[in-house]
């Protein structure tokens, strides 16, 4: 019992790479992966429900953690990473989409911001200087893990799910029906 929290930190870290694997396969991020365009609208909606879950494990895991006096250092250290690799990951996955300039800035922020406190918390952790999570920073990413959620509903994602045939997934791989062989990468 008293490793399921650390069971869900964990495979909030594995929905989120899988999350980001299916965003970035949409956006054609991915070389010589080549998917059906009515596969799109399919991975888009395993991307979204793999983030809700990732996000609902970020409250249970702590929740859980805490009523089962199951703390621990591996979860200390797991659940923080798993919120910043969940966050960037969706920023990044949803910015593979497609040109979206009006989260360009807020992302940038984000990614910031979540860069600079893990580095802040790391040269105080070396000092001795602990840093408590405070309800502010709770209600922050709860909004942010909401915002991001919305997301996925924006425009980007709805042109992604939509693609013509014969698009250019990637510099590397081309739809063709001629069944020549994709332009080598090297």
């Amino acid at each position: 019992m008293k490793a399921i929290p650390n069971l869900l930190s964990a495979g909030r870290l594995i929905l989120t790479l899988l999350m980001f694997v299916a965003l970035s396969v949409v956006g054609g991020g991915v070389p010589y992966v080549m998917v059906d365009q009515e596969i799109y609208p399919a991975l888009l909606r395993f991307a979204f429900w793999a983030f809700v879950i990732a996000a609902v494990t970020d409250f249970f895991d702590g929740w859980l953690a805490r009523k089962l006096d199951a703390v621990t250092v591996w979860g200390a250290i797991l659940d923080p990473i798993g919120d910043k690799v969940l966050v960037c990951g969706a920023i990044l996955g949803l910015l593979a989409l497609g040109p979206q300039p009006m989260v360009v800035l807020p992302a940038g922020l984000i990614l910031f911001r979540e860069f600079t406190v893990s580095a802040l918390r790391e040269v105080g952790a070396g000092k001795g200087v602990i840093l408590p999570v405070t309800r502010l920073a709770k209600w922050k990413t709860t909004l942010q893990l909401i915002a991001l959620g919305g997301s996925f509903c924006g425009p980007a994602v709805r042109r992604s799910a939509s693609r013509p045939h014969g698009l250019r997934l990637s510099p590397y791989v081309h739809t063709s029906r001629s069944g020549s062989r994709p332009p080598s990468p090297w």
